[in-house]
């Protein structure tokens, strides 16, 4: 297909930072909400895509590894200006929550007890309601058949019984693998090309960096002691292996901090919380995890650390694949494949819950708040920030009254 970008960019990169700029402060709710925030402002809006377009983008994006709404920013600024484009939308979309996020590690230790103990316990409670309305929703959209459920239940157990890094790679490696014989009745959307400002040469070259960076990564071994190398290459394990985007980064970032000793379970729980009240991205939350991994440097050094390998994979296999999209989406192998890969997507989830409630629910007033917020959010539909509100006060209520 031709790779063949147009003698200039439609737009300015100036116009996509303040246009993607406006959704960073405001795009609250999600992923899926930002993906719809997206087309109401750059296809209704400012028609700087079409509705097919759109929905080619939105495919690819849906289909790779990484934050699916950050990637789909990505691309839209990349089309609209080029590659100063595609940095403009990264930026500010980013920016306003990872700064919060930031700003979170460095009050958090003065918030270990009273009423600040409370508010910081009302958040991890905040983690397991939105964490079980997600899985919920992705186990009915991702396993709607006995064959899917079987490879999600396969994939729960396995990382459950063994919690390494390693495990997730083999549940998602195999979901992919046992799909394209339980799955062939999936489909997926055929995209047609895009003008690009690369051709199929530097995708190669993008793979090539981001099948590198991920090798490098799970070769990295893992030990109790935090460096700024082992803290890229845990967080770009994450990025790269993460389907789905948003909720499902939870058990991977959960093994490559906590697991590992650098974080606490509650002040994991905590930032996790606190990443539900912020715009923006979810993979924010990195600034947050780089800020309180204890560093030979600055916090400052690990957000940044942290940010930019989480991120980083996304993108590179983003880039790598537009060129080929069209061919890639039009075989049938690869709607099976990507159908088990998200079955066992939501069984690693399921034991990112399992694992979360264990932290984080101590007693029945607990579980009656994560209770009421559920249903708040599942059948009242009310955005996130009334679920952080009510988690927020009820367990300070619950403190004060106990």
């Amino acid at each position: 297909m031709s790779a063949t970008a147009p003698s200039s960019p439609p737009g300015t990169a100036r116009e996509v930072f303040a246009a993607f700029a406006r959704l960073g402060l405001t795009g609250f709710g999600g992923p899926i909400a930002h993906l719809a925030y997206f087309r109401e402002e750059f296809v209704r809006r400012r028609g700087w895509l079409d509705d097919a377009r759109y929905a080619q983008l939105l495919s690819l994006c849906q289909f790779l590894p990484g934050p699916a709404s950050s990637q789909m920013g990505l691309a839209i600024g990349l089309l609209r200006a080029g590659w100063r484009g595609a940095l403009a939308a990264f930026v500010a979309f980013t920016l306003p929550s990872a700064l919060a996020m930031f700003a979170f590690a460095a009050l958090a230790p003065r918030l270990n007890q009273g009423l600040g103990a409370a508010a910081v316990h009302g958040l991890k409670l905040v983690a397991v309601v939105v964490v079980a309305h997600g899985l919920l929703g992705m186990a009915r959209r991702l396993t709607p058949d006995w064959p899917r459920a079987a490879l999600a239940l396969a994939a729960a157990a396995l990382v459950s019984l063994s919690g390494s890094a390693w495990a997730q790679l083999l549940a998602i490696a195999a979901g992919g693998v046992l799909g394209r014989w339980l799955c062939r009745s999936a489909r997926t959307e055929t995209a047609s090309g895009f003008a690009l400002p690369y051709g199929r040469r530097a995708a190669l070259a993008f793979a090539a960096a981001f099948a590198l960076g991920l090798a490098l990564a799970l070769l990295w071994p893992q030990s109790a002691s935090a460096t700024p190398t082992a803290l890229a290459a845990a967080f770009y394990r994450a990025g790269a292996l993460v389907f789905g985007g948003g909720h499902v980064v939870l058990p991977l970032l959960q093994q490559a901090v906590v697991d590992s000793g650098w974080i606490g379970a509650d002040r994991f729980l905590a930032g996790y919380g606190a990443a539900q009240a912020m715009p923006g991205p979810m993979f924010s939350l990195a600034a947050f995890l780089g800020a309180e991994t204890p560093l030979a440097a600055p916090a400052a050094v690990g957000a940044a650390i942290a940010l930019a390998a989480l991120f980083l994979p996304g993108f590179l296999i983003l880039l790598a694949a537009l060129p080929a999209w069209k061919t890639l989406a039009g075989r049938p192998a690869a709607a099976s494949a990507m159908a088990g890969v998200n079955a066992a997507v939501v069984g690693l989830l399921a034991a990112a819950l399992w694992s979360i409630c264990g932290a984080g629910v101590r007693g029945w007033s607990d579980t009656a708040i994560v209770a009421v917020g559920f249903a708040l959010l599942a059948v009242a539909r009310l955005s996130a920030l009334w679920i952080v509100l009510w988690c927020l006060l009820a367990a300070v209520a619950a403190s004060l009254l106990g």
